[in-house]
């Protein structure tokens, strides 16, 4: 059993309990004198270093866990084969449930003398031989008493309420003339829900209302809250198409045309499954993807005689509560999700859908690091149900899965080449063979103005992609080349004009602009690296009149005269794509292609190509002009996007190329990172590492490395980065094994299925 606390320790059963393994279960641990919530994930039969706690008490049936048991066998399984504390698995995977409310109840066992406990408390502190309520006692107090075996205990779910105010007969003393105003009041508008609504309503102060409750005219009373409301599911509506979907296999996948007509594919399998009575999981890798799927999809639930149910971590945590709660009875047997609906109870699971399955936001960014597809395969197995992915294009990953491909989206694609002369005759006016290839300009080309000046005359709307926040990149000094780096950080400062100062966006560090060049004194700066503000800026000046806006992490302006179809232009980093395209939108430009290239990771192309389909479907029935500014024109991931290719036929290129280099899906990979606050100290533990792991058994083909991190140095660390190459899983799992039985001078971390190597 695993408690969701900071030692995540095992506990023994509660006392006197004798049934079978209540798998997934909650249960109440004991845990530095406070009552801790956890779930039961096995039999603990493993050797412990340390005593055991017994556990206090049962939360849940065990004929209707709060998760299913497969579902905990197979996160158990892949967090075994990821050499993941489960207890961390299960702090990320599971979003409800660890803190319910509860009524606790004690007292001292028939006989039992507690005067020993009562010598630094209160009298009043120590339990008697009645129930009395646990929250008046010291939690040091009662696991005292508790670690001697002579304290009962009993844990109830206490269900929400919520105190209203009534008028009430029984009052005493006379009311002065505003009082009774208010008390009349009352008695017309019963059931308030605070004193401060009341005394609102009635026109009245504060202190008027609590006199009247204070002399008995009025009373709280507690009352059952009502469920939260949820979010609506979309109109029923029903699919007559055929089932066009392949079977079989690991899993099959969708692919090709937009959203709605990729939803229209897969109703036909998913309603086939409700009618069955089996139940359905979506799970759409961020919140944009999952709006879109919720009103897509959740339509097809009532046909079939049940619920859709939405559960994200944007619900509240009293609507999480209620939707799981929702799934767990049966009501809902269709769920589209983020991943925090992949442990949900559904009962006779029959088909798990991943959207995108390639997108990078199916990454946890911290915790156990896990990749998403890969527990999800891991629970679909685990309940026998089929797998699928949807998507434009296909993963790398999922390519060779037998599959549906719809036509591609429609595509008006034009490129602006900056490492070559202009040879686009084709699109007229825009770049003419004649054009010096010095005038093409940047961060605006020839042709992007051009086109954003038609936008403006035609009072249409354009979204520019950027390559960063802020203003630049760096500050360079024109003289002596220098850049303001991090203190911390071996990176150079983000230069952002609105805030008038240098961020990086590593450690968080800021600082104000220099006056001047601390290396040679010169006090002019020069800007490197056009981001959002420069590019803003740009677009502002070009199109004067314009309404201008921005999308990043640091400022998202209101996009809400956009949405009502005024004119406008919208700069923005990817984050964009996280928001409905606007209505009118006539132009999609991307000002520097070459930020998804340039990295030194070898899934790259993979997400360039990804994201050069996903602007081409990111407005629902138009089809705006796509204008890409490069230097590599030629790349062969842009070049398969303008031929007119399948959206498979990219990754299926990269498929083969991944195959001759020994990389995923043909390899299973995990970074092991290696870090220290002293530089030499951090590589001499890399290399003890790798030398344990070759100790082991580890080949030269296994084992990539160590090399520092591409930025040698991150918030005063210094991390060295070691890539474990595997035919198997089971053979990773054997070299992860290796690195946890080695001892490093350093802070190791691991990253199962890593998804960004720089």
């Amino acid at each position: 059993m695993k408690a969701k606390a900071e030692s995540r320790r095992p506990s023994c059963p509660p006392h006197g309990f004798a049934g079978p393994l209540p798998l997934g279960c909650r249960v109440l641990v004991p845990w530095r004198g406070e009552p801790l919530v956890g779930l039961v994930v096995g039999s603990g039969q493993e050797r412990q270093s340390h005593r055991l706690r017994e556990a206090l008490q049962l939360l849940d049936d065990p004929a209707a866990p709060w998760v299913l048991p497969a579902t905990v066998e197979a996160v158990g399984h892949w967090s075994a084969a990821a050499s993941l504390p489960l207890g961390l698995v299960w702090d990320d995977l599971l979003g409800v449930g660890w803190q319910p409310a509860l009524a606790h109840q004690v007292r001292a066992v028939p006989g039992a003398d507690l005067s020993a406990f009562a010598e630094n408390a209160a009298p009043a502190a120590v339990p008697g031989n009645h129930w009395t309520d646990g929250a008046g006692y010291l939690p040091a107090l009662l696991d005292a008493v508790r670690e001697q075996g002579l304290l009962e205990e009993e844990f109830t779910l206490r269900r929400p309420t919520l105190t209203r105010v009534f008028a009430a007969d029984l009052g005493q003393g006379p009311l002065t003339p505003k009082q009774r105003e208010a008390a009349e009041w009352l008695a017309e508008y019963p059931g308030q829900a605070s004193l401060s609504s009341w005394a609102r309503g009635a026109g009245v102060s504060s202190s008027v209302v609590a006199a009247v409750l204070a002399k008995g005219h009025a009373e709280l009373r507690e009352e059952a809250a009502l469920p939260p409301a949820l979010p609506a599911a979309a109109e029923p509506w029903s699919s007559d198409a055929p089932d066009r979907l392949p079977t079989g296999g690991d899993g099959w996948r969708l692919n090709g045309g937009k959203f709605a007509g990729r939803a229209q594919a897969l109703a036909p399998r998913i309603q086939a499954q409700l009618r069955a009575g089996r139940s359905v999981l979506v799970l759409a890798p961020e919140h944009a993807t999952l709006d879109r799927a919720w009103a897509a999809l959740s339509g097809l639930a009532a046909p079939c005689g049940t619920a859709a149910a939405l559960f994200s971590g944007l619900l509240s945590p009293e609507q999480r509560e209620h939707s799981w709660e929702q799934i767990r009875s049966g009501a809902a047997r269709l769920v589209v999700g983020s991943y925090l609906a992949l442990t949900a109870p559904l009962q006779d699971l029959g088909l798990l859908l991943l959207l995108d399955e390639g997108s990078d936001a199916y990454k946890l960014p911290s915790g156990s690091r896990a990749w998403i597809p890969d527990v999800a395969q891991a629970v679909a197995r685990a309940h026998g149900a089929g797998l699928g992915a949807a998507g434009v294009a296909p993963a790398v990953e999922t390519v060779a899965w037998p599959a549906l491909e719809l036509p591609a989206p429609r595509l008006r694609l034009h490129t602006v080449d900056y490492s070559a002369a202009p040879q686009q005759p084709e699109l007229g006016p825009l770049s003419m063979p004649a054009q010096a290839q010095s005038s093409l300009g940047y961060p605006l080309s020839h042709d992007l103005r051009a086109v954003l000046r038609q936008v403006q005359e035609r009072g249409r709307q354009a979204a520019l992609l950027a390559p960063r926040r802020g203003y630049s990149a760096l500050l360079r000094c024109p003289r002596c080349e220098h850049t303001p780096q991090c203190p911390n950080c071996d990176v150079a400062l983000r230069y952002h004009q609105g805030a008038h100062q240098l961020s990086c966006h590593q450690c968080g560090h800021r600082q104000n602009v220099p006056q001047t060049c601390e290396n040679c004194g010169e006090a002019l700066w020069q800007t490197k690296g056009p981001g959002t503000e420069w590019i803003a800026q740009e677009v502002a000046q070009l199109l004067p009149g314009t309404p201008v806006y921005r999308i990043d992490k640091d400022h998202q302006d209101d996009l809400s005269a956009l949405y009502a179809g005024q004119s406008g232009v919208v700069v923005g980093t990817q984050l964009l794509l996280s928001q409905p395209a606007p209505p009118e939108l006539a132009l999609v430009a991307v000002t520097l292609a070459d930020t998804w290239l340039n990295v030194p990771d070898f899934r790259a192309s993979e997400r360039y190509h990804a994201l050069l389909w996903e602007l081409a479907e990111w407005h629902p029935a138009r089809a705006p002009l796509l204008l890409v500014q490069t230097f590599q024109g030629q790349h062969p991931a842009l070049e398969a996007v303008r031929s007119g290719q399948s959206v498979s036929a990219y990754p299926r290129q990269e498929w083969e190329l991944r195959q001759a280099l020994g990389y995923p899906p043909h390899a299973c990979l995990a970074q092991v990172e290696v870090a220290a606050r002293d530089r030499d100290r951090a590589s001499a533990a890399a290399e003890q590492l790798a030398a344990a792991l070759y100790g082991a058994g580890a080949t030269a083909q296994e084992v990539l490395g160590p090399a520092p991190a591409p930025i040698a140095r991150v918030r005063g660390v210094y991390p060295y980065h070691l890539l474990l190459r595997a035919r198997s899983s089971d053979r990773l799992q054997d070299l992860l094994a290796a690195v946890g039985g080695a001892r490093a001078g350093g802070r190791v971390r691991v990253d199962v299925s890593p998804r960004n190597l720089s």
